[in-house]
């Protein structure tokens, strides 16, 4: 069940069977010579649109830009700043709270939000007590990064090994392929690539990384293996997310 094809009726009587409900948020930005610079968002709104499916969750609609400014060097990179993103958090759970809802499933599909939603979190919960909404105190906010999933990273690791890298991996773009299978770009990849460096700013980093890409080889990537990718991060964030809406 999608929030954005539905009517607000049809909420009001999911709310009445539940309430939890899964967001999927990415980032839009660059991902070497061959990744979508929609990637993170693509594999994030696909993944959630599966756990939604299996766990008849609703999914609200896809946080598509999040926290990137160290990509913000390279063309088509769009990024918020970390205060922006935690205002922004704050008011989509606060506006559902209000509504009734109470566990927020937050499927990521980009590492550099994970602090700045982790802070969000904490920002919300002291804003819905301040606004002395009902059940504020119920309120439970978490976050499910597909790429971390063991069975993912397992797969990651017998199919790609150290080529997997840390940004525009084979794994990720694979999901892409699966998912955007007229979109699959070609390219002349170097076999040098960067890897193991600090991150600071964007001219930094487009330095240390000049094409891009962290350690990895995306070249690997096939359509095939994002299905599997896929299926393995839906089941395992579906019992994660079930875990979660029926804990305390």
């Amino acid at each position: 069940m999608l929030l954005h094809l539905s009517t607000w009726q049809e909420v009001e009587a999911y709310l009445q069977q539940s309430q939890g409900i899964i967001l999927p948020i990415g980032s839009t930005e660059q991902h070497g010579p061959t990744g979508l610079i929609g990637t993170d968002a693509i594999c994030a709104e696909a993944i959630a649109r599966g756990v939604g499916e299996a766990t008849q969750a609703i999914v609200g609609p896809t946080i598509n830009v999040g926290m990137a400014l160290h990509h913000t060097a390279f063309p088509g990179t769009i990024s918020l700043r970390p205060s922006t993103l935690i205002l922004l958090v704050k008011d989509y759970v606060t506006c559902l709270a209000k509504a009734g809802f109470t566990k927020f499933f937050f499927i990521n599909g980009h590492g550099g939000n994970i602090a700045t939603l982790k802070a969000a979190f904490s920002e919300t919960y002291a804003h819905l007590e301040d606004l002395q909404i009902p059940n504020a105190q119920r309120v439970q906010c978490q976050v499910g990064n597909w790429f971390m999933c063991g069975s993912v990273y397992k797969l990651a690791k017998e199919l790609y090994g150290d080529q997997e890298g840390s940004h525009a991996t084979p794994s990720e773009v694979a999901v892409t392929q699966y998912v955007y299978p007229e979109a699959i770009k070609q390219a002349p990849l170097s076999k040098e690539v960067g890897t193991g460096h600090r991150i600071y700013g964007a001219a930094d980093f487009q330095k240390k990384y000049p094409d891009g890409r962290m350690g990895s080889n995306p070249a690997l990537a096939t359509p095939e293996h994002g299905q599997q990718f896929y299926e393995l991060a839906v089941k395992e964030l579906s019992s994660g997310y079930l875990e979660f809406l029926n804990a305390d």
